[in-house]
């Protein structure tokens, strides 16, 4: 799991499970707590056989969030 801390949120590298496999995501929650982490899904259409894979591809999409608004929306870059 890899993680990003931000002015007023983290981000964390994480997988979402589905009948196909895993999806990579982010899990983004406010540094304050009191509320769960919204799980924002990327590389959309493509799915892992094992969780560890859809980390490691969420990790590195990790790595291309820029900024969070204040509603909780991940911003990446575009490569």
């Amino acid at each position: 799991m890899a993680r990003k801390v931000f002015e007023q949120h983290e981000a964390v590298s994480a997988v979402v499970p589905s009948d196909e496999g895993y999806h990579a995501a982010i899990a983004i929650k406010t540094l304050e707590g009191g509320t769960p982490p919204r799980f924002h899904k990327v590389l959309e259409g493509q799915t892992f056989k094992t969780a560890l894979a859809a980390d490691t591809a969420a990790a590195d999409v990790l790595e291309t969030l820029q900024a969070i608004d204040a509603q909780g929306a991940p911003s990446f870059t575009v490569i």
